[in-house]
């Protein structure tokens, strides 16, 4: 079997290797990797941080955790139980890994004083990690092999690991080394446009072309968030990240029912 065999939609990105086991029976329980889903999932990362910040001021950290921790669950409890990628259920997993990750991140540096330097490099060791056990257990980390079982609970491990690991690299670069919020979204736009390029160009393998832009969707989407979100005095636009945070949702809201409708045209299969 050939490396680049791809899903519709996203040719060179999702390829499956050739010693890969077979992955469970049914359909593919995530998104064709396709504009539209690099879209949603940076407005999803943005809605993420403001979120998170948002409650985090007017719930308190405590509270905002927790109440963020029990809605992740029942969020990933319905991504399991469904037995096929429903849009609906899976974006609100995502966003609610977006609004906990960020959290996570935030907890450790605000309330336990780790520098977000070193943060980062846990994230990202942790990272590593998964991607270690899960290509040492199945062989392949393309996701559109995830279709249930051990690989879902991986591919999710996964997925948390890059939004704390984008929250701290974004902090990193805006605040403690002083780059601003703009700035650093622009920067991280254009490391996004690497891997795309360099899976066209310089035959970057698809897989980690996949996952180097999904990491940083997460600095990329939360950077200009907070852009538009903090105040003047901290380089931003000053809409407030409550207003922020309301106008994301709703963009969110109708990519995905968009999606849903769409996902019902008998035309194209997810797998």
């Amino acid at each position: 079997m050939s490396d680049t065999t791809t899903q519709a939609g996203a040719p060179g990105l999702r390829p499956r290797l050739p010693n890969a086991p077979a992955a469970a029976a049914g359909p593919s329980k995530v998104p064709a990797v396709t504009a539209v889903f690099w879209a949603v999932k940076v407005l999803t990362t943005g809605m993420g941080e403001t979120t998170s910040d948002y409650l985090a001021r007017t719930l308190g950290p405590v509270p905002a955790v927790a109440g963020a921790a029990v809605l992740l669950a029942a969020a990933l409890a319905a991504q399991a139980r469904a037995d096929r990628y429903r849009p609906a259920v899976y974006w609100a997993a995502v966003v609610m890994v977006s609004v906990f990750g960020t959290m996570a991140a935030d907890v450790a540096h605000v309330a336990l004083g780790v520098p977000y330097a070193v943060s980062a490099t846990a994230f990202a060791l942790a990272l590593a990690a998964v991607f270690g056990l899960w290509h040492r257990l199945e062989g392949t980390l393309a996701v559109d092999t995830v279709r249930g079982g051990r690989r879902e609970v991986l591919y999710w491990t996964a997925v948390m690991a890059t939004f704390a690991l984008g929250t701290a690299v974004g902090d990193l670069t805006a605040a403690t080394l002083g780059w601003g919020y703009l700035p650093s979204g622009l920067l991280f736009a254009a490391l996004i446009a690497v891997p795309a390029l360099g899976h066209r160009v310089l035959r970057l393998p698809p897989v980690l072309a996949f996952w180097w832009a999904y990491v940083l969707t997460r600095p990329l989407g939360a950077c200009f968030a907070d852009w538009a979100g903090v105040g003047r005095e901290r380089g931003g636009l000053g809409l407030g990240t409550g207003p922020v945070s309301l106008v994301l949702a709703a963009v969110i809201a109708a990519a995905v029912l968009w999606l849903a409708t769409g996902s019902r045209r008998p035309a194209r299969a997810n797998a």
